[in-house]
């Protein structure tokens, strides 16, 4: 009869447990990373009684965690690269929407500007044509300088985005380390898993993976070391390292990430992917930082062309043209670890070969060596170094003064700084150089087929300006002389190799005469020329970049490329989300809460409470029938 009652009760306490576990269950159905849990039943051997056992009830051996670490493991990844893409992709809009703009976009801009040169080139002697030419050069300075500053502004709001994303990343390490404390002396002191412990934990690497990505690994006592970016230590049992932003070391104004822990403090820039993190990381790499850099490169081969195509015309008084536009010098910048002294100037030699890179200069205590600051790939570099020859390398030269110390290294910046220094030079109507400074012509009565082109001015330093007759002695051989008949020039005759002279160039094409001559005179009056501005508005789609890349191709490259990267970000953030759905979906039907399951077991649990009730009942009535028939 004893045995019946300890079975029954044995019944009642473990449905009374399996009914907390599923109150419990329903409570926490909108607690957020709980995993449902199930009351472990056991049935209890009982003794044997001759040849026959019948167990002795049952008991209730732990209460057991439904989690799936393998599904709970995709979660974390699909949240970090969810993050990633959705942080990228919300930064680039903003970059996309600045640049790519069709009304007022850095193409429109430039296309204001031609059209102001072809209104000059239609009316080269006007004075209202010539000031807009000029307010339009002001508002190109105005409005790329304001795409600069934009751009600028988003590099401060990524550095912010750094240190907050860095600080929470921070406290979810400590915390995590916390709970891995409780939970080690959980798990040392009781048999019992600290469920609702390793489910706070669990919902913290979930909340960490926002901010990059996460790898972790299972130790013996309960605790789990947790690793971010490419393997970076975040946390090692009980000890959290903590994420900080640091200066970069060339750069003062960016903030790059650091891990600090007792042995001290590492660059992890590199190392770090995922999250949000990962996503402005990218962000600056990828877009911002090379966006700053083309548009820089834009504005020194425009100012570069311009200037040379000015100074190759003459102004409305007859004078070679001068600069019409100013921009900022190649910036330079030192390694903050760096030991020596050496004073480094670096310089655009060449426009049309600079690239929008920025590189590495890096002194090992004999020789210098350039790099490409991004992939790390050498540049060749010539000359060596000192103000008579210096180095040279993608359109740059260098000069490198003494002092340096073995491990020096700069940062070289060739057109990051160019736009905000862009400046108008040009202030006088009267000096923009619409007329091409000479007037070139066969003689009437030459007999050959040669002809002759405009000519220009390749320096206006060296030009001796007057009117000079080039004749050819024979068919092979010419003469130049001035107006007062000297000589100033002569040589063989070849179709198509220029011919200077008083700092003048000349081409001639087809086969002369004996006797044939052309007029090489100066357009010192000829303030109705519109041929050198004329060449001015053609600019934009020569190819000047590489001798392969016009300005006009190169913005549409600028702005197609920061539009094919937002799209495609913004479509791979749609796509993220949805496997981040679905494998949210299947850790919940591992280990959510199915209330429509509960209350099932609600049922169930509650039936067989009271059947084992019903048993005690039952006991305590055939124990008092028992005593009854032994009273009587």
């Amino acid at each position: 009869m004893s045995d019946m009652l300890n079975t029954s009760v044995s019944g009642l306490l473990a449905f009374q447990q399996e009914l907390d576990t599923t109150s419990n269950n329903i409570a926490n159905a909108a607690t957020p990373g709980y995993s449902r849990e199930s009351a472990n039943l056991i049935s209890v051997p009982g003794p044997y009684i001759g040849n026959i056992s019948i167990g002795d009830g049952v008991a209730v051996n732990g209460i057991q965690r439904t989690f799936n670490q393998t599904v709970a493991s995709q979660v974390v990844s699909a949240t970090s690269a969810y993050n990633q893409l959705n942080s990228f992709s919300s930064q680039a809009a903003q970059v996309d929407n600045l640049l790519g703009s069709t009304t007022d976009g850095l193409s429109s801009q430039l296309q204001s500007l031609v059209g102001s040169l072809q209104t000059v080139a239609n009316a080269p002697t006007a004075s209202a044509s010539r000031q807009a030419f000029i307010s339009q050069a002001q508002q190109l300075v105005s409005n790329l300088q304001s795409d600069d500053s934009s751009l600028q502004n988003l590099d401060l709001q990524a550095n912010a985005q750094l240190s907050g994303d860095a600080s929470q990343v921070t406290a979810l390490a400590q915390s995590i380390a916390t709970l891995n404390q409780q939970i080690m002396a959980d798990t040392s002191s009781s048999k019992q898993a600290p469920n609702s412990l390793l489910d706070q934990r669990n919902q913290l690497l979930n909340q960490l993976a926002t901010y990059a990505s996460v790898s972790t690994t299972q130790q013996s006592d309960g605790s789990v070391n947790v690793y971010i970016g490419s393997g970076q230590t975040l946390v090692t049992g009980t000890t959290a390292a903590s994420l900080t932003t640091i200066q970069n070391a060339y750069d003062p104004s960016e903030q790059d990430l650091a891990l600090s822990t007792a042995a001290g403090t590492t660059d992890v820039t590199r190392q770090i992917s995922g999250g949000s993190l990962g996503g402005t990381l990218q962000f600056r790499s990828q877009m911002l930082d090379p966006a700053r850099n083309s548009l820089g490169q834009i504005a020194v081969v425009l100012t570069s062309a311009v200037n040379a195509q000015n100074r190759a015309g003459l102004d409305q008084s007859g004078n070679p043209g001068q600069a019409v536009f100013s921009v900022g010098a190649v910036e330079v910048l030192p390694n903050s670890a760096n030991t020596g002294a050496g004073a480094i100037s670096a310089t655009v030699s060449n426009a049309n070969a600079i690239t929008s890179d920025s590189y590495i200069l890096k002194y090992d205590g004999a020789n210098w060596s350039l790099s490409d600051a991004s992939s790390g790939a050498s540049v060749a570099l010539s000359g060596n170094g000192s103000v008579a020859t210096p180095f040279t390398a993608d359109g740059l030269s260098f000069v490198v003064g003494a002092g340096a110390a073995a491990g020096d290294s700069y940062q070289i910046e060739p057109t990051r700084g160019a736009v905000a220094g862009m400046q108008v030079l040009l202030t006088d109507p009267s000096q923009l150089a619409a007329a091409a400074p000479l007037l070139t012509s066969a003689a009437s009565g030459n007999t050959g087929s040669a002809s002759i082109d405009q000519g220009t001015v390749p320096n206006s330093a060296t030009w001796v300006r007057g009117n000079y007759t080039l004749s050819f002695t024979s068919a092979t051989n010419y003469q130049v002389t001035n107006a007062a008949g000297i000589v100033v020039g002569n040589g063989a005759y070849t179709s198509g190799t220029p011919i200077s002279f008083n700092g003048i160039q000349v081409t001639l094409t087809g086969a002369p005469a004996s006797g044939d001559s052309f007029a090489i005179d100066d357009n010192a009056s000829g303030s109705g020329d519109n041929r050198n501005v004329t060449a001015m508005a053609g600019l934009l789609d020569q190819s000047l970049i590489g001798g392969t890349t016009s300005i006009n191709a190169a913005v549409n490259h600028l702005v197609t490329n920061i539009g094919i990267q937002t799209s495609q970000a913004q479509t791979g953030t749609t796509a993220q989300q949805a496997v981040l759905t679905d494998a949210t979906n299947a850790q919940q039907s591992v280990s959510g809460v199915n209330l429509d399951e509960e209350a099932a077991n609600l049922v169930q649990y509650q039936q067989a409470y009271q059947a084992a009730a019903e048993v005690i009942k039952v006991a305590a009535n055939l124990f008092t029938s028992i005593l009854s028939a032994v009273q009587s």
